[in-house]
């Protein structure tokens, strides 16, 4: 029998930890893959466990570093790490950003990521199109990171801190990530269900018609996420160093994110009020356009993303 590639959720608890530990569920996948995941929140979700009954579950805390040590010894050397760990609410970061900085820049992964054999294992890191400025469109991988809020800061420290101390890595600089509920939900609101509970209602909704960004179905990012381990996995060399714009094709503003969930569910498009995003304070500055180029995610890993109107009507389909 072939050996498993061995891959370890970091975050398995979240919303694109849980897509991914479906994925690996399912079609073939505990065929090929031995997964572990940690998570932060006590006790695990039952739900969660019954869903997933033949994975490793492992309680880490990523400020401390405290549980990653009993993943080595309980599970062994991972071949992957994919961290989808982070404290993600620009708003929450702004209020507490030493908690933004000691979750969001993975010092205690990194440093453990360290003590195994080199050029073994890769780590797939999840950041943000938060990372640019959001003064112009279509940001490329190259340019310039130049966050304009705590989150965001937080993000780039993280990226630089992989790029110094990490061997193998790539980095996703992942948009807003929409798409069906979780096998345990989440107490957030997912985006595309709360434009549609929102107009279901019948009521006028304020939506930003002046910021920018390109959405990714979640599957999207969890088949990006499967190629990469795929390409780590097949390849003789182990070697890759990696920063790919994980965003949808379409940029986008919240109006025209409304305006799409509207079409596909025939609500009054009347409902959807234009408002400017400086005429509401939410406690955070937010960049205007961090619309990314995703021609180098297309090219290097073949693949085409969802749609936005595609990846709507699936995540309403399911709903």
């Amino acid at each position: 029998m072939e050996k498993k590639t061995k891959v370890v959720i970091v975050g398995g608890t979240g919303y694109l930890g849980q897509h991914l530990l479906e994925a690996f569920a399912g079609n073939n996948g505990r065929d090929l893959y031995d997964v572990a995941f940690t998570h932060h929140s006590t006790p695990l979700p039952r739900r969660l466990v019954d869903a997933f009954p033949h994975f490793h579950a492992f309680p880490v805390d990523l400020k401390s570093g405290l549980g990653l040590k009993s993943v080595t010894q309980g599970f062994g050397q991972p071949d992957v790490v994919v961290n989808c760990a982070a404290l993600s609410v620009p708003r929450v970061c702004e209020q507490d950003p030493d908690s933004a900085m000691s979750i969001n820049v993975p010092t205690s992964l990194v440093n453990w990521l360290s003590t195994f054999e080199r050029n073994k294992t890769l780590l797939i890191h999840l950041s943000t199109d938060q990372v640019y400025e959001g003064v112009k469109s279509f940001y490329k991988e190259e340019d310039e990171t130049v966050a304009v809020n705590v989150y965001g800061k937080s993000k780039v420290a993280a990226e630089l801190l992989i790029k110094d101390k990490c061997q193998n890595f790539a980095i996703l600089r992942s948009s807003i990530i929409f798409g069906p509920q979780t096998v345990s939900p989440l107490p957030k609101n997912l985006p595309v269900q709360w434009i549609d509970s929102s107009l279901k209602k019948g009521d006028t909704v304020e939506f930003f018609h002046d910021e920018f960004r390109c959405p990714i179905y979640v599957k999207d990012l969890v088949n990006i996420t499967l190629n990469l381990i795929d390409r780590w996995v097949f390849s003789d060399d182990k070697q890759m160093q990696l920063v790919l714009n994980a965003g949808g094709p379409e940029r986008l503003s919240r109006v025209e994110m409304a305006q799409v969930v509207a079409e596909v569910r025939g609500y009054d498009m009347s409902l959807i009020k234009h408002v400017s995003a400086s005429s509401v304070d939410r406690g955070v500055v937010s960049p205007a356009d961090i619309s990314m180029d995703i021609t180098k995610l297309i090219q290097t890993l073949e693949i085409s993303p969802t749609s936005f109107k595609d990846g709507v009507r699936l995540t309403l389909e399911s709903h």
